[in-house]
């Protein structure tokens, strides 16, 4: 789920300015409890869910009857008669926003809001609307320095609006171009049962931990470490040659029809590893979900054994035991998404490449490459300046050495 970086900025720069310096972080729970159920559906529209007490808006005198009553609404507050009568006390003086109210506001932040972000907008705002009401009350919406931040964040908004705009605009995908997407790539949707025997590259170091070998190795002569160096090297050459023989070997065994768990157990216990054998079946596989030099498994046919593949992680061998295609019903949403984050892709970098920096280097310094928004799509607006921030807490790479690389599952869908 997208979730408006607005509400998020909110969010957290009302807990910066709410937190007392020097206070330590209260400690987290190691288990959320279970959240309440969620009863807003049966809250009538035009019901208060938030009531400021304390909180209206100042009237100008010139525009305030004598007899006008207080006034509720979630765009004006209550406001107390501006006449020689007594005044409005604090506690009849309020700003009520309705459910529609603060459901059209918190669609403006989050299209697709939680329960607990929609807990803590509603916990924030009361402070926000006190606030910004008193701000208000003293001038300070007016005034150049006001303009310039407003206009900063507006041009941040409008931003963050391209950025929705071209990602709906980008998850229009026509299902003829998923039919056509799943008709030129059918490689993409081949799925394969597969065995593997994984045959560490050297032999396990046996363990030397005990105190007095540690203490011979120091009173050694730098010619005597030397010495050991080159021994232990020679004898690790030894064992990677053994147990490249070995995955050869086994390879021929697995190809006349050997149990091929059983023929994986002989390769631990060949390496003198101290840990059960791990599965040796792949039961769902596909072109990514291997690393990119072991990709000549996917050209075998059912029942073939494949040469042994060595890299830095080992020996590997595969055994085909069944293959096949995807159908497109299976793999629909699959390529939606693809050709949504391609589609989008091609939308946000036409809009990027639409403009050029040119920044003077008199003023500004000497730097390097221009610096990119971060976040998703390359969107996400920066800080204005002095604004205070806190963060919220809420390919296959190439296996490593002695360390069988799991078979990886197909990249996953974007939320």
């Amino acid at each position: 789920m997208r979730k408006s970086w607005l509400l998020c900025v909110l969010l957290s720069g009302l807990a910066w300015g709410q937190a007392t310096p020097g206070s330590p972080a209260p400690a987290q729970p190691m288990q959320a409890p279970a959240a309440p159920p969620d009863t807003s559906a049966s809250v009538p529209a035009d019901a208060p869910v938030i009531t400021v007490i304390g909180v209206c808006e100042a009237t100008p005198k010139a525009a305030a009857p004598k007899t006008a009553a207080p006034k509720t609404s979630a765009a004006t507050s209550a406001t107390a008669s501006k006449d020689p009568a007594p005044k409005t006390s604090a506690a009849e003086c309020k700003t009520v926003i309705t459910k529609a109210e603060f459901e059209k506001l918190a669609s403006g932040l989050s299209p697709n809001i939680t329960p607990q972000l929609r807990k803590q907008l509603a916990n924030i705002l009361p402070r926000l609307i006190a606030m910004s009401t008193e701000a208000r009350k003293e001038g300070l919406d007016k005034g150049p320095r006001y303009e310039e931040v407003l206009k900063f964040y507006k041009m941040q908004i409008l931003t963050q609006e391209l950025t929705r705009s071209i990602q709906e605009e980008g998850a229009k995908v026509p299902e003829a171009d998923i039919a056509a997407y799943y008709k030129e790539h059918p490689d993409a949707f081949e799925q394969y049962n597969l065995d593997r025997i994984f045959v560490p590259r050297s032999k396990q170091d046996a363990d030397d931990d005990d105190k007095e070998g540690a203490e011979k190795d120091a009173k050694l002569t730098e010619e005597q470490q030397k010495a050991k160096q080159e021994k232990e090297k020679a004898e690790q050459a030894e064992g990677e040659q053994a147990m490249s023989k070995l995955a050869e070997s086994l390879r021929s065994r697995a190809a006349a029809g050997e149990d091929v768990m059983k023929l994986q157990k002989e390769a631990f216990d060949a390496a003198g590893m101290k840990i059960d054998s791990p599965s040796v079946n792949l039961p769902k596989v596909r072109r990514t979900g291997l690393p990119p030099g072991h990709v000549a498994v996917f050209e075998l046919k059912p029942g073939d054994v494949s040469q042994v593949i060595s890299d830095s992680g080992g020996h590997y061998i595969y055994k085909v035991n069944s293959k096949e295609t995807l159908t497109l019903d299976q793999v629909k949403d699959e390529v939606h998404n693809t050709l949504q984050n391609q589609r989008t892709r091609e939308l946000m970098d036409k809009a990027s490449n639409a403009y050029k920096p040119d920044l003077n280097e008199a003023y500004f310094g000497p730097g390097g490459p221009a610096m990119q928004p971060s976040g998703p799509m390359g969107s996400r607006p920066m800080q204005a300046p002095h604004a205070p921030t806190q963060r919220m807490a809420p390919g296959s790479a190439t296996p490593a050495p002695q360390t069988p690389p799991p078979a990886q599952p197909p990249a996953a869908k974007p939320n």
